[in-house]
């Protein structure tokens, strides 16, 4: 018996993944532990330093709103990305030359431009050409859709192509077309190729956002070196004055 992504295991491999199941999961606890009491040993658990995490200012003014702001360009760039990535997939299997080459060389193109230089020109270059600003928002989004989208068009196009070339020939040979076959065929057995691969794309588009700092994007980093930048004048400040004293 089989789905999809997998096939379902028997009962001697449900044993065997219920014993490893309980292994890994007492390394991860002896691991947990070691960490902790090195931690405990350097005073890092002392109720002094936890304490400006207690504040509710630090959570209403930094943390939670530049999390909204981290989330938010993530969620937007991952349904863009694998729609882009969807979309350039499909065109670079199309038969059609008309289409195949624009979309590789978009792709190609995507891939080996820097996703730093992409945001910029996004943010500084594109009000040029549309004479009206781009917010920092969009910016970052659309750099993390073209960079992410044309990574996972060709995780798609790998995962498709992986398939044997016999599964598409015996549907052709029972009269089913090329849509159908991608969509019946192809698609359901290149999923479980290409789910690891869609997967930490996504996470590394998530980290990704960081780069709207370089921009002023207020998401999470930019709020955290801004509440530090703050910080460390008043520091100073009180530092000076007390010298001055």
């Amino acid at each position: 018996m089989s789905s999809v992504l997998y096939d379902v295991p028997g009962p001697r491999a449900r044993r065997r993944n219920r014993l490893l199941t309980a292994l890994c999961t007492l390394a991860l606890l002896a691991v947990g532990l070691y960490v902790y009491r090195r931690f405990d040993a350097r005073g890092q658990w002392d109720a002094a330093k936890w304490q400006p995490f207690g504040t509710a200012g630090l959570w209403r003014d930094f943390i939670i709103p530049g999390l909204v702001q981290t989330l938010s360009a993530a969620a937007a760039g991952m349904v863009l990305a694998l729609a882009f990535g969807v979309v350039f997939a499909v065109a670079r299997l199309s038969d059609r030359w008309w289409l195949r080459v624009p979309a590789g060389a978009a792709v190609e193109f995507c891939r080996a431009v820097p996703l730093l230089l992409m945001i910029f020109f996004v943010f500084y270059g594109l009000p040029f050409v549309i004479e009206a600003p781009v917010p920092a928002f969009w910016a970052v989004v659309t750099g993390l859709t073209l960079y992410n989208g044309s990574v996972l068009a060709e995780a798609f196009r790998a995962g498709i192509n992986a398939v044997p070339r016999g599964q598409s020939e015996a549907a052709y040979a029972i009269g089913m077309r090329k849509g159908q076959v991608l969509r019946y065929v192809l698609v359901p057995q290149a999923a479980r190729a290409m789910l690891p691969v869609i997967v930490s794309q996504l996470v590394v588009l998530l980290k990704d956002t960081a780069l709207g700092y370089i921009i002023a994007y207020p998401e999470l980093l930019e709020r955290g070196v801004n509440e530090v930048a703050a910080n460390h004048g008043n520091v100073v400040g009180c530092t000076s004055a007390s010298t001055a004293a």
